[in-house]
């Protein structure tokens, strides 16, 4: 979660979205120029997890590649689809439904690593480089609303409890 100093108190961005959003209406480039001169602060301490060590991990991958199997629900044009795609570990036959013009699939169509490194997990697993791959892995779409709102309060929590079900330790993002 990204923070900012707001009227001397250290607020979450969500808040200032929420409750400050109305002075920019839509206009992105002011709220891109606030943003960026918002100072960042410094915390004195570190975070109170002890992570594992990544060769006792399990790993799973997020992806904002917007992938699914083959007769699979797909995703939708536009900036509404905010559901995810469950993809088992050994699932191969996946399709890339990033509906950008502007997004080049030749990499993706001459290696699924390129957005879903998988073999590489499995790769890292085998070498003791990670614990091991997790059984499931996630898929959105990129596209979504400036504010993304519905995957941090609907889709993405529950990705992320379906992750905990499973003990994953670490999520490796890869987007499009």
């Amino acid at each position: 979660m990204t923070f900012i100093i707001l009227d001397g108190n250290l607020r979450s961005l969500d808040y200032w979205i929420k409750t400050r959003m109305g002075v920019f209406g839509k206009d992105t480039d002011a709220v891109g120029k606030f943003a960026g001169s918002v100072p960042v602060p410094d915390f004195n301490e570190t975070s109170f997890n002890k992570p594992k060590p990544l060769g006792q991990s399990k790993v799973a991958i997020v992806t904002t590649a917007a992938l699914y199997q083959e007769g699979g629900d797909g995703f939708e044009l536009g900036d509404s689809d905010f559901h995810y795609e469950t993809l088992p570990r050994e699932a191969r036959d996946l399709t890339l439904g990033h509906g950008s013009v502007n997004f080049d699939r030749g990499g993706f169509a001459a290696d699924i690593n390129v957005v879903y490194p998988i073999d590489r997990l499995h790769e890292f697993a085998e070498n003791g480089i990670i614990g091991e791959v997790a059984e499931y892995h996630y898929s959105f779409a990129g596209n979504q609303s400036d504010t993304v709102s519905e995957i941090r309060l609907d889709s993405g929590p529950l990705c992320a409890k379906e992750m905990l079900k499973e003990e994953v330790d670490v999520v490796l993002l890869t987007g499009t």
